[in-house]
């Protein structure tokens, strides 16, 4: 994914690593309920300029003051794994998939 890593748990993406321009990052998941936390926070939103447009993600960067300490990290991870479960809970089931099992054969009368 944009030539970094992803951290996933249970399936779900709650962290990105990736150089955007400014070098390597952890990117944090987000969503609207809690982006004035990372923004009063001074971190970075995922922005990156697309092939006709400049687009973002709902992920911000780690607050700096946090990166070194694993008791500071853990209340941002926490977060970033709700913001994960959050966005799981709204996506529509898959669609099932067709069955790859033949079709039953209509019988020929003799």
């Amino acid at each position: 994914m944009f030539g970094g890593w992803s951290i996933d748990v249970d399936g779900m993406t709650v962290a990105i690593i990736a150089d955007l321009g400014g070098g390597e990052k952890l990117w944090l998941k987000a969503d609207d309920a809690c982006r004035s936390r990372y923004e009063a926070a001074g971190c970075e939103r995922f922005i990156y300029e697309g092939k006709t447009k400049t687009s973002s993600m709902n992920y911000y960067t780690a607050p700096e003051e946090v990166m070194d300490s694993r008791e500071a990290m853990q209340p941002w991870a926490a977060l970033a794994l709700e913001c994960a479960v959050k966005a799981r809970a709204c996506k529509p089931p898959p669609k099932p998939r067709a069955s790859k099992a033949a079709a039953p054969r209509k019988s020929r009368k003799a």
